[in-house]
């Protein structure tokens, strides 16, 4: 988002707050609040002896040998590093292999959202566009088989078309924007267990604040929340690319080290782990940029969310974006803000110029606090 990157000392927090949804330890680490070991030599590790030349001649063979595989190890990973870098460069580049093969984006799903933000809109016009899509039929068929959402204790509905109708047109417009970017969410983050559970949390926490603001303004709710839901959309196409990109080139590196029975080579290679570094790099360069392209792919003919999502990204002040966009860029700012404040990786001045830069107001930092802003809360009749 270009009004944080504006800043050096925003930019700074805001790249924190990605590095935590990647992992708290790298967070820390982006920070410099690090963990120091106690450690107490023992005499036989501290007390200097003589030694013999021979033992001297060892040691400094070993200096070298130990010297020379080190600098082995570091060609190998920045080489690995340099080419995995070229190969996401290049599916970056390529939009509609991101929007259909990396998401895998079908066309009912804005569709479904363009027909919700019409005054006119029913559930009979999504019914056929909702059975089209084989994940969503069972979300919804599971929804209204939950226990809290039963009409009869004794009956399950197993017919999508007849869950939409009990749903209704009022929850569709929480439910599908939040399946929808459910339906989107990298299948793992591996190494990083908790990412993909953290950008749902974040999405889902931005577009119910989001909901909250404009609801206080006077201003399109429905429209608010989707554009806070899918304003991460650019976050979960650069993290699932990076660590599929990386697991299929690590994979396809060892194999061919493997045939080529250079087991030095394989050694070095098998110890190679995901960069955050590197990860980090791209989510801050890209995310809100794609989030921009790829909702553009999207065509929205009603859902008015396109130009809220690229003032987003390409917005250098809080006043010139859209309304809906700077209520989107207070509640990204402020899930920030608390995400950090809970693990400690923030202090009173940086929370001030993070939420500063949006101009988020002590009413409006009262309302979010109040409110909740976690769960979605569903209305059965």
């Amino acid at each position: 988002m270009q009004i944080f990157e504006n800043n050096q000392t925003v930019a700074t927090i805001y790249q924190r707050a990605i590095s935590l949804s990647i992992c708290k330890d790298f967070a820390e680490k982006q920070s410099g609040k690090v963990s120091m070991v106690d450690h107490q030599g023992s005499e036989q590790e501290n007390r200097r002896r003589e030694l013999l030349s021979v033992e001297v001649q060892a040691q400094q063979e070993k200096i070298i040998a130990e010297h020379g595989e080190e600098h082995f190890r570091k060609q190998t990973k920045q080489n690995f590093f340099n080419r995995l870098g070229t190969e996401i460069n290049s599916d970056f580049d390529n939009k509609e292999h991101l929007y259909h093969y990396v998401l895998g984006i079908e066309d009912a799903c804005p569709a479904i959202l363009d027909i919700l933000s019409a005054r006119a809109a029913s559930v009979n016009q999504i019914k056929d566009l909702a059975a089209s899509l084989p994940w969503l039929t069972i979300d919804l068929i599971s929804l209204v088989n939950k226990p809290q959402y039963r009409k009869r204790a004794d009956v399950q509905v197993t017919d999508a078309k007849l869950a939409l109708s009990y749903i209704g047109l009022d929850n569709l417009k929480l439910v599908m924007p939040t399946f929808t970017l459910k339906h989107w969410l990298p299948t793992s983050t591996a190494p990083y267990g908790l990412m993909k559970r953290k950008l749902w949390n974040d999405s889902l926490s931005i577009a119910l604040a989001s909901s909250v603001l404009a609801k206080e303004q006077g201003l399109d709710e429905f429209t608010a929340f989707t554009t806070g839901m899918l304003s991460n959309i650019g976050r979960l196409a650069v993290t699932r690319c990076y660590l599929t990109k990386f697991s299929e080139m690590h994979k396809k590196e060892l194999r061919k080290a493997f045939e080529q029975k250079d087991k030095r080579l394989h050694n070095v290679l098998s110890k190679i782990e995901t960069s955050e570094e590197l990860l980090l790099e791209q989510l801050v360069m890209r995310s809100s940029q794609l989030s921009a392209d790829l909702i553009e792919k999207m065509h929205f003919k009603r859902l008015p969310i396109t130009e809220p999502i690229f003032d987003l990204a390409y917005a250098e002040s809080i006043e010139k974006m859209h309304p809906i966009a700077q209520l989107v860029a207070k509640a990204k700012a402020y899930i920030a803000f608390r995400a950090l404040a809970k693990e400690e990786l923030i202090d009173a001045e940086e929370s001030k110029k993070l939420l500063n830069t949006v101009n988020l107001t002590p009413t409006e930092i009262a309302l979010l606090k109040k409110s909740d802003i976690d769960h979605i809360k569903l209305n059965f009749n």
